[in-house]
């Protein structure tokens, strides 16, 4: 673990298992101060389409996970639930590294297709680890893959007039005014995100440190920004594959990341429109292929991709109650 990555994510305790014999063979970090809210329903009213109470969860969270074998897992797991639980936490929840702004979930179908870039990665036996630790699927997620940059949604065209008779527009990124376009983009994340599951927010710092990392890499024509006068409405990051070059593969595939929309009904159907718009724009940079990355399986996100593409990958959030000690 990146010592300086563990003073940015501050977690409430850090914890590794030495053993004499092996050395460290396994750690990971707590979280369960700062952390998300999560609630379940426990009845609904007469009409069964609103719940009106709540089993409100106190969530603990186990990040910046590993190990090296099924033993050293359990031994570091059964800590980790008992120091949460130690702490009033009612629901463990794992792997998430402090919030979802940053790595969390596990890779838990690897398909055929290879890891793309930015793509979080692990040891198949990793889920193993958590369920034999008593965890079970909390949220599921997936990638999808589209090999057709030049479909087209027919109903983009009549969305895409709406939004322009209202002088919605849609550019580049200005890569020369980088840290400014970061600072809008937050300030919309922040709106769009905050209905998402476990959602926290980030701090502006944190944010641009993150997307400042891979400015190298960006190229701006696949990050989009629609604006409506002065204020930004939607966006659409997207990067190259650059893991294929890695493989001396020719890079034909673009990752399509993270679209976020203003809510409300004078926004509908952007988010759509800036997915078709980056796919046709990547097919005239050359590429052929579009992954729709990280997507969770309950969200709009999912539900536009599918208009586009199939499923290459599958990950999982794991979660386990924990008995108040």
């Amino acid at each position: 673990m990146n010592a300086g990555t563990l003073a940015q994510h501050a977690p409430d305790a850090h914890w590794m298992l030495i053993q004499d014999d092996k050395g460290i063979t396994a750690y990971c970090s707590l979280w369960w101060q700062n952390v998300p809210t999560y609630a379940t329903p426990l009845m609904k009213g007469d009409r069964g389409d609103q719940a009106f109470a709540q089993n409100q969860h106190r969530l603990g969270l186990i990040g910046h996970y590993a190990a090296q074998d099924a033993e050293s897992a359990q031994l570091l797991l059964n800590h980790a639930c008992n120091q949460l639980a130690a702490h009033s936490c009612t629901l463990a929840v794992a792997p998430m590294d402090g919030n979802t702004w940053r790595r969390y979930r596990l890779l838990s179908d690897r398909g055929t297709e290879p890891i793309f870039f930015l793509e979080p990665d692990n040891p198949d036996e990793w889920c193993d680890h958590f369920r034999e630790a008593g965890f079970t699927s909390f949220a599921d997620y997936s990638s999808g893959l589209t090999t057709n940059l030049t479909q087209v949604d027919p109903r983009m065209v009549r969305v895409e007039q709406r939004l322009t008779e209202i002088g919605v527009k849609v550019r580049s990124l200005n890569l020369d005014n980088f840290e400014r376009e970061l600072q809008q983009i937050h300030q919309l994340s922040l709106i769009s995100f905050r209905n998402n599951f476990l959602y926290t927010p980030i701090s502006q710092t944190e944010f641009i440190s993150q997307y400042s990392q891979i400015k190298p890499y960006v190229q701006p024509q696949l990050v989009l920004m629609a604006e409506h006068g002065d204020t930004l409405v939607g966006f659409l990051f997207a990067i190259p594959d650059l893991l294929q070059a890695k493989r001396g593969e020719a890079i034909n595939t673009v990752i399509i990341k993270t679209v976020a929309v203003l809510p409300g009904k004078t926004y509908a159907g952007l988010g759509n429109l800036l997915v078709s718009q980056c796919q046709a724009i990547a097919h005239q940079l050359g590429y052929t292929r579009a992954i729709h990355a990280l997507m969770h399986n309950a969200n709009n996100s999912r539900n536009l991709s599918d208009r586009y593409a199939h499923t290459i990958r599958r990950y999982t959030l794991l979660a386990k109650p924990l008995a108040q000690l």
